[in-house]
């Protein structure tokens, strides 16, 4: 027979515990008081804002907690760092000619956006997928004289991990001055062996959070804000970007996915001192170190003029929207976007859908396959309500695509580690270096076009054909999209 509960008991222990109850319940009332009076002040959209206020409201615990992780910025900080950085480390590019100030004209809220100016003289190479990737940078840091700085948003320590570590310590032994920068949520699997292997070595790593204990003794705290950016700088003179990280998943070595298919750009000239700038900043948040890094004469490498875009939540505007939703609006004849993870917000998809009835030939390439199955869902809510809307949405099938590139008519390109979702836009620490250069357009498109010889075309019928549960899932998962 099963054992009856003494009700009388319970009663009696909430009864003597009322003081430390009410205590509790006071105590969340008060973070949630302090919680609605930040989102008031820092409020971005209003139907967002209410949504919390209501919450906060009616159901301060958990909504008050949730709010701390998900709602309450902790990198306001980051701006005056930013300020202290650029203010100590002035780029000499206006004493030595290389700003291109009529790309700078033309492009006025991509640089305004970027706080960086177009540097003209560079050389860009498109590398296509993780081996071209990884011979390019492992080989630059080989030839490196002075300094690497190397940021990923994951790091490994599988069999690229080691290579990685490897190349590393063979130069710090060479005497050249080495730091590192992981993220502490894409990197949480990183060992302690691994990093005690390169401070061994004379080498400098550290987590992003590694100054900010608030953030770095509660986890939930950082898992909202991330820094995802991809930066690997060889003596300012070269560096590397895009969707890439250390893991060997993305050299295709993973069962599960298979073929990676994933882009990085190689930059050669004075646009390196731009990635290396950005690099210092981060450095200075981690540390609270303000790197003193040999900084070379600008020396011109090709004809491309570039602009190195970094956004974060520190910004006090969302300007990685801005700038993307500036390039969608002056399209007037094609806009290809490739991205992994397309959870777009009203705005975007509204510049989306505006550009589709001016006659642009919009395209957004998708991965075939997940690899997060929320974010897929909400992905796919999203993709098939372009499709309704004459926005054509391709599958790529051959394998996990991951690369993050725009093509904007024949003007402009642009490659970087920014998906098409909120979080890029608004959340996670980013990366995006803009190419007004027929050269570098010619290249990413002959590069999408053989993408898209690999991909399937969404049809209206497919999106209307669909199981109603799986469209049903796949619009709840949409409601998170905010966070995705």
């Amino acid at each position: 027979m099963a054992e009856v509960i003494d009700m009388s008991g319970v009663v009696e222990g909430v009864v003597q515990n009322i003081p430390i109850i009410a205590m509790v319940l006071a105590g969340f009332y008060a973070l949630a008081i302090i919680c609605a009076v930040r989102e008031i002040t820092v409020s971005r959209t209003s139907q967002g804002s209410i949504a919390w206020l209501v919450s906060l409201a009616f159901l301060p615990f958990p909504t008050a907690l949730i709010y701390l992780i998900f709602g309450w910025k902790h990198f306001d900080s980051y701006a005056r760092t930013r300020l202290q950085v650029r203010q100590s480390r002035l780029i000499r590019a206006e004493d030595l000619m290389v700003i291109d100030r009529d790309m700078g004209a033309a492009w006025p809220v991509q640089r305004r956006a970027a706080g960086l100016p177009f540097l003209a003289g560079n050389k860009a190479d498109l590398l296509i997928d993780g081996e071209a990737t990884f011979e390019s940078i492992l080989g630059g840091i080989a030839e490196a004289r002075h300094y690497i700085l190397v940021q990923f948003y994951i790091i490994r320590h599988d069999a690229l991990g080691q290579r990685l570590a490897a190349a590393l310590m063979e130069r710090a032994r060479a005497g050249v001055a080495i730091f590192v920068l992981y993220d502490d949520v894409g990197s949480g699997g990183l060992s302690k062996e691994y990093k005690e292997r390169l401070w061994a070595e004379g080498i400098q790593i550290y987590g992003f959070n590694h100054r900010h204990r608030l953030l770095r003794l509660f986890g939930p705290m950082r898992v909202n804000y991330r820094n995802h950016r991809k930066n690997v700088v060889v003596d300012g003179e070269v560096a590397w970007t895009g969707g890439a990280n250390v893991g060997v998943e993305y050299l295709g070595e993973d069962k599960k996915f298979g073929h990676w298919r994933d882009t990085q750009l190689r930059l050669e000239g004075p646009a390196a001192m731009s990635m290396s700038l950005i690099f210092q900043e981060d450095w200075l948040w981690a540390t609270g170190e303000v790197l003193d890094v040999h900084r070379p004469e600008p020396v011109e490498a090709g004809d491309v003029s570039a602009l190195v875009m970094a956004t974060g939540p520190a910004d006090r505007l969302e300007v990685n929207a801005i700038a993307f939703g500036d390039i969608i609006g002056q399209a007037r004849e094609r806009l290809w976007i490739v991205s992994p993870y397309f959870v777009p917000d009203t705005d975007m998809r509204t510049a989306l859908y505006a550009a589709v009835m001016r006659g642009v030939d919009v395209r957004i390439m998708l991965p075939g396959r997940p690899d997060h199955m929320l974010v897929w869902l909400a992905s796919n809510a999203h993709a098939d309500a372009m499709v309704e809307h004459d926005v054509a949405i391709y599958r790529y099938e051959k394998g996990f695509l991951h690369q993050k590139v725009l093509l904007m008519d024949d003007k402009i390109a642009a490659v970087g580690s920014v998906n098409f979702d909120n979080r890029s836009f608004a959340i996670n620490f980013e990366m995006t270096v803009w190419m007004p250069n027929k050269g570098v357009v010619d290249a990413v498109e002959a590069m999408l076009v053989e993408d898209f010889s690999h991909c399937r075309l969404v049809t209206r019928t497919e999106v209307a054909k669909r199981n109603p549960m799986a469209r049903f899932i796949s619009q709840a998962a949409r409601l998170l999209s905010p966070i995705l």
